[in-house]
């Protein structure tokens, strides 16, 4: 065989009890797993032996919602990912991603999302199809590939740029139809699902039943619904149960992203949200969630405004930011009325945090709070909040504070969960669930706190993910399967990444496989890029 890893401590994914036993690999792939004691002859052997005692091996984990759409073609080392065991990403989140596009919404949405991903001045934008894009992945580095696996989302709120534009209104019948064509052809195409970001312009403005419509033709390629719904503040329940029901009546699976239960209005109503989802499971629905394990959200500064005033898009932002009496009403519906960009919920500047700017010059704003950043210019937060805006060119990240640690904690039991960083790694001072998401969980939440078993754990950041993709060679250690593997140890293993230093590894993770290859070895990044674009191979329903 090309590889055997002896004496490890076999976690594999099932949830059951570990067991120790020799892995052996050839062709990236699982060749023999030898329980301990079992007696059939001679222990397996290979071209490389790796002594595991006293490490945990388990699948490669599964960043269900993952924000790496450019990272991975501009950053052949991806280690915020790789080194934190990462082996495959799910990109094209909350509605915003560079495919499908022509010319006018690749400029369109490339400023829309600089806050994400950057401008994507340093990246060659070959592509226009799904398809495409996911080719680019594999031929990235002169055919080389990527970091890490990578498979994609069909981004709804593109898709709508592209067929409606940045217009506040249904879509005719017609352009209903060329989103649907859109949708069929990314599914058909590879990608796994759609997603929408419903507090996110111009995706929010789409109506259930155009939704529907666009569930249906995911759900004919036996995909999934991945919604960044319309609020989790003031309106929390509500968005929750309107997705449940809109999935329901499209015959479409649901993935629910980053579910967590924010803001004062929701202390302590995880169960709430628990009920609900158990109630559709008993009545046949088809869901699961992901989220990270911290309290705090990410997003852009830009995101908090209400939705009238992002129409149009980014320029026609700036022109209304621009003028006195449009940015007073903005800030009206910001201060006091609470703006559906901020979930229904008026914002208090002290929650939200500057952790990244475009412009360099605006740097002193990055690990300050708006009201900070305010009392320091002698001025009224929202004064500093729409000069940012508007110098910046939308381009500002934040970190907003206001989660609640015993609703993470009880949603990250429940038995659909899985794991997403929704890791945004642009800016000076990034979330640090960006590098440490998986083995916070590891760490934080199963050895230091017992939320979870470390079985169950594993569970949830592989199996469950593999299965939702509808994977049939990923998520477990069983023979035949690919050899993505991640080999930690248990009484080790943590993030390194925090708030004040979130660019930091994590430790106790020194050896990552992807198909067989070691991407981190001895804890440290190789030159392996064994990442590809993982395809759906899913046909239309009751075709052959």
């Amino acid at each position: 065989m090309d590889l055997v890893i002896r004496d490890a401590t076999v976690i594999d994914g099932t949830g059951t009890p570990s067991y120790r036993a020799d892995i052996g690999i050839t062709g990236g792939r699982i060749a023999e797993i030898r329980k301990e004691g079992e007696g059939r002859g001679p222990r397996p052997t290979a071209r490389r032996t790796l002594d595991a005692d006293g490490l945990a091996l388990s699948p490669g984990f599964v960043d269900m919602h993952a924000h790496s759409d450019l990272a991975l073609l501009r950053d052949p080392d991806h280690s915020a990912k790789a080194a934190q065991g990462v082996t495959l990403e799910v990109l094209g989140q909350d509605g915003l991603s560079y495919a499908p596009v022509d010319t006018r919404t690749l400029a369109e949405v490339r400023k829309a999302i600089t806050g994400w991903n950057g401008d994507g001045g340093d990246i060659d934008f070959d592509w226009r199809t799904v398809g495409e894009y996911l080719d680019r992945l594999d031929r990235n580095f002169g055919g080389e590939g990527i970091a890490v696996n990578a498979a994609y989302l069909i981004p709804q709120g593109t898709v709508r740029m592209y067929a409606v534009g940045w217009d506040d209104r249904p879509a005719t019948g017609a352009e209903l139809v060329r989103m649907k064509e859109l949708v069929a052809q990314g599914m058909a195409d590879g990608a796994v699902g759609m997603s929408s970001g419903l507090t996110y312009t111009p995706g929010m403005y789409a109506d259930d039943a155009e939704l529907t419509e666009l569930c249906r033709v995911v759900a004919r390629y036996d995909g999934y619904y991945c919604p960044h719904h319309r609020s989790y503040g003031a309106g929390a329940l509500g968005a929750y149960e309107e997705m449940v029901q809109l999935t329901r009546n499209a015959g479409c699976a649901l993935h629910l992203a980053h579910a967590t239960m924010n803001f004062g209005v929701n202390k302590g109503k995880a169960p709430d949200l628990l009920a609900l989802l158990d109630d559709a499971l008993a009545a046949g629905a088809d869901i699961s969630l992901d989220t990270y394990p911290y309290t705090p959200g990410c997003t852009t500064l830009v995101a908090m405004l209400p939705s009238w005033a992002s129409e149009g898009g980014p320029e026609a932002v700036l022109a209304r930011l621009a003028d006195d009496a449009t940015a007073e009403t903005v800030r009206h519906h910001l201060e006091v009325l609470g703006s559906d960009g901020c979930h229904g919920v008026p914002i208090e500047w002290d929650t939200i945090e500057i952790s990244g700017v475009s412009v360099p010059a605006l740097a002193d704003h990055v690990g300050r709070t708006v009201a900070e950043s305010a009392r320091l210019r002698g001025e009224a937060p929202w004064v500093t909040a729409r000069r940012l805006l508007l110098d910046d060119r939308l381009g500002s990240t934040i970190l907003q504070h206001v989660g609640h640690e015993e609703n993470v904690r009880q949603i990250m039991r429940h038995r659909v969960h899985t794991g997403g960083s929704d890791g945004i790694l642009q800016g000076e001072k990034p979330h640090p669930r960006a590098y440490g998401t998986f083995p916070h969980y590891l760490g934080r939440y199963v050895r230091e706190l017992g939320i979870l078993s470390l079985e169950e754990c594993v569970a949830h950041l592989t199996s469950r993910p593999a299965a939702r993709l509808r994977l049939p060679d990923r998520g477990h250690v069983r023979e035949g399967y690919r050899a993505d593997l991640v080999l930690f140890d248990p009484a080790t293993v943590a993030a390194g990444s925090t708030f004040e230093t979130p660019r930091t590894l994590p430790v106790g993770i020194p050896h990552v496989l992807i198909d067989g290859r070691f991407v981190i070895e001895d804890g440290r990044r190789t030159s392996v890029l064994a990442g590809r674009a993982v395809r759906s191979s899913r046909s239309v329903r009751g075709s052959r």
